[in-house]
């Protein structure tokens, strides 16, 4: 197979989803909602070409399990995709389906993107494309993940990490972000931004995010304004927000401020920062016709010469390279 680039927002390829006997129907309905087609205001012909896989008995298979899909495509189908979804295993503490396990590991070695929520990451590493990769998958299943395959390297407390051709998830609303992730990966925020209004969910949740709070109970008031706090800091971007100001807006010490920051977000205020500043560096690149060191100053990095050092250790490009590749969807997407 000669891959597509994922990345070019031009043609982001074939993509397919994964499905087998007895796998969480959620989860596979995820990936479906999000990719099966265009969100509104996204052109099609610059979409992905959507593939639903199944075993290649399925109506054999569908008489033990009335909700395995049948569709048009097998595993065969799989291997020559673009990029591979694979949503959940059926069972965690059982080896998965070994045709599926084969047609993964065949896919990648094809160079196929491998993507996987939830449980999917069990699949992934029974075909061993986990081996010396940070990886991560619903925190509930960690201690069977660490029983199985000792020797990951496993995180339990990320929503979802994207290590080049292979990204893994945590469960259930973490795929939603990941899927989304892929969309902005692939075809720039704007794409992202409609299928997430489509979709009526988050457009940006960072990956580093933690999955779920150390404590059922916060240790502060509710109303303690760290969220207000994000959103001041998000409407001024334009200026050299510091630490200290963070802290400063939220009342409270910078210590207590990072201990909230590690249990809400997953990361430091200054990772989050950045993280928001190379969002909006990739906004003002596809939406605007400003000259690179202006985005620079608005998005709050200072100078060219910063913002591409950032953008490019982010997003693995120049940002003048990203919006030549990803400005042709700027039109096509309906805002408000």
């Amino acid at each position: 197979m000669e891959p597509n680039s994922p990345g070019t927002g031009i043609d982001p390829g074939t993509l397919a989803v994964a499905v087998a006997p007895g796998m969480p129907i959620f989860e596979v309905a995820i990936p479906y909602q999000v990719f099966s087609e265009p969100p509104l205001g996204v052109d099609p012909d610059r979409w992905y070409r959507f593939q639903l896989c199944g075993p290649r008995d399925a109506v054999s298979a569908a008489l033990r399990d009335p909700f395995v899909a049948l569709t048009a495509h097998d595993y065969d189908d799989l291997i020559r995709a673009d990029t591979v979804v694979i949503p959940s295993t059926p069972n965690v503490r059982e080896h998965p389906p070994r045709d599926l396990v084969d047609a993964v590991r065949a896919a990648y070695e094809a160079g196929a993107r491998i993507v996987s929520l939830c449980t999917g990451a069990f699949i992934l590493a029974e075909a061993g494309l986990l081996d010396g990769r940070r990886m991560t998958t619903h925190w509930r299943h960690i201690a069977v993940m660490r029983e199985r395959f000792p020797h990951l390297e496993i995180d339990p407390a990320v929503l979802y990490i994207d290590d080049g051709r292979i990204l893994t998830s945590a469960g259930t609303m973490a795929g939603m972000d990941l899927c989304i992730h892929l969309i902005r990966k692939d075809l720039g925020s704007g794409a992202a931004n409609a299928a997430a209004r489509h979709l009526v969910v988050s457009p940006h949740r960072a990956g580093g995010q933690a999955q779920y709070l150390q404590s059922p109970v916060p240790a502060y008031p509710a109303d303690s304004g760290l969220s207000a706090t994000l959103q001041w800091a998000i409407h001024h971007l334009d200026q050299p927000l510091t630490v200290t100001d963070l802290a400063r807006h939220a009342n409270t010490s910078e210590r207590t401020l990072a201990r909230r920051f590690h249990a809400e977000i997953g990361g430091t205020p200054l990772q989050w920062l950045l993280t928001q500043r190379v969002i909006r560096a990739r906004e003002l690149l596809e939406c605007t016709d400003l000259p690179v060191d202006v985005v620079a100053d608005r998005c709050g990095l200072g100078t060219a010469a910063n913002l591409r050092a950032h953008f490019g250790r982010e997003v693995g490009i120049s940002p003048s390279e990203y919006r030549r590749s990803h400005r042709v969807t700027r039109h096509e997407i309906i805002t408000g």
